[in-house]
């Protein structure tokens, strides 16, 4: 405000924009390590305490899935795959019958196309 040339006015606009642009970068620098630094820090140290927790969970789970799958081959009814997936109450139950249901499905459907190409042949 003080200078009279209007050049000189622009060359202190300018720079004092390129002073608050690499402020800015620092600043943005500083948090983005200081958030990655505290995530991994906090990520390593629940894999040492949790890992065998997780590990026995994931056992467990799995083979509780395996004997689902197991009790779901035996059952032949549509209807009743249906009750079981509204009660079931993990996504991963859900999702094995849903594979059930839908291999039923297929079954029924290769069943259905089997009889009626019986059935036009005669």
């Amino acid at each position: 405000e003080a200078t009279v040339d209007l050049a000189e006015r622009r060359r202190i606009r300018s720079a004092i924009r390129e002073l608050q642009r690499q402020e800015l970068e620092q600043d943005e620098e500083a948090l983005a390590s200081k958030r990655f630094r505290t995530e991994r820090g906090s990520h390593r140290q629940d894999n040492k305490e949790n890992w065998l927790r997780s590990r026995c969970l994931e056992e467990e789970q799995q083979m509780a899935l395996a004997a689902l799958s197991r009790q779901l081959e035996a059952i032949t009814d549509v209807e009743e795959l249906t009750k079981l997936l509204r009660a079931a109450g993990e996504y991963e139950e859900r999702k094995v019958i849903r594979a059930a249901i839908r291999k039923l499905r297929a079954q029924e459907i290769e069943a259905a196309t089997l009889a009626g190409s019986v059935q036009s042949s005669r």
